[in-house]
């Protein structure tokens, strides 16, 4: 019996070569889907790009706190428009320098702007760095869905990790995301857990055996993240990852991964299973 895969890609609309490399993949039945970034001035055309693949493809919100632009300007979350560092959100005492509701503002934009343009609600939300997991982007998961009976599903927490050099990146993703995956089960969200490919993107030689891994093992309620992409101008000046998104592009888009996937009785996840 063939099982499935679901191959998510992280970064949609953050720069041209990104969301081509994105499309691509998904064209060729590589990905199940893909997160979207909204807050770019750009995004209305990279969202006329990918609105005809709604019907095969998992299109998701991949909502950003950090280190871009904000979609709503200037304020106590983004002093001179552009988002804070990690740092500022996941450690409490300078978290209490950000008014929760301008947090929450910026995260209502990112969401009306995805739904203005592709004509409906994300089929799945998850963070650039793992924001969702924040406890105040917790809150407002729960103020803005709780009482919907059509809830997003989300990305959950990392399994267990392995004895490999990613797993300090693993635990510290481990312990964010504490309590997650329970809280917003209660709350009635259907949680994609355990979430692999987690790798030093540093070291981008580590994305194919992390993915021949999630191969074997990863169960269907799973999600294996990954970020293709071709690298241009845009994206040197938006993201400091580059050459690991061509590396995994050649790695996803190989007949090898087409093989590995056949050996393994495997399949990648229809969009809309």
């Amino acid at each position: 019996m063939t099982r499935s895969i679901r191959l998510i890609a992280d970064d949609y609309g953050l720069a041209p070569g990104v969301s081509d490399a994105i499309l691509d993949l998904i064209e060729g039945g590589r990905l199940t889907g893909t997160s979207c970034m909204t807050g770019f001035p750009d995004w209305e055309a990279a969202a006329a790009r990918i609105r005809p693949f709604r019907r095969r493809a998992a299109i998701g919100l991949h909502l950003t706190l950090t280190d871009q632009i904000a979609a709503t300007g200037s304020s106590s979350l983004a002093p001179e428009g552009k988002l804070p560092g990690l740092s500022c959100l996941a450690l409490p005492v300078r978290r209490a320098r950000i008014d929760e509701r301008h947090i929450h503002a910026e995260l209502d934009a990112q969401y009306d702007r995805f739904t203005e343009a592709l004509a409906g609600p994300p089929d799945h939300i998850d963070g650039h760095q793992h924001v969702h997991f924040l406890p105040v982007v917790r809150n407002w998961l729960l103020a803005r869905f709780g009482g919907s009976a059509h809830k997003p599903a989300l990305r959950g927490a990392p399994g267990l990790p392995g004895l490999d050099a990613a797993t300090p990146k693993i635990a510290a993703i481990a312990a964010l995301a504490a309590g997650f995956n329970r809280s917003m089960q209660r709350a009635g969200f259907n949680v994609m857990t355990p979430l692999c490919g987690i790798y030093d993107w540093r070291q981008p030689q580590k994305f194919a055996p992390t993915l021949r891994a999630a191969v074997g093992t990863l169960p269907e309620q799973g999600l294996f993240m990954c970020h293709p992409g071709h690298v241009d101008d845009i994206l040197r000046a938006r993201d400091p990852m580059q050459g690991a998104r061509e590396v995994e592009f050649t790695v996803l888009s190989s007949e090898d991964f087409g093989a590995s996937l056949e050996r393994a009785g495997t399949r990648v996840m229809d969009g809309k299973a």
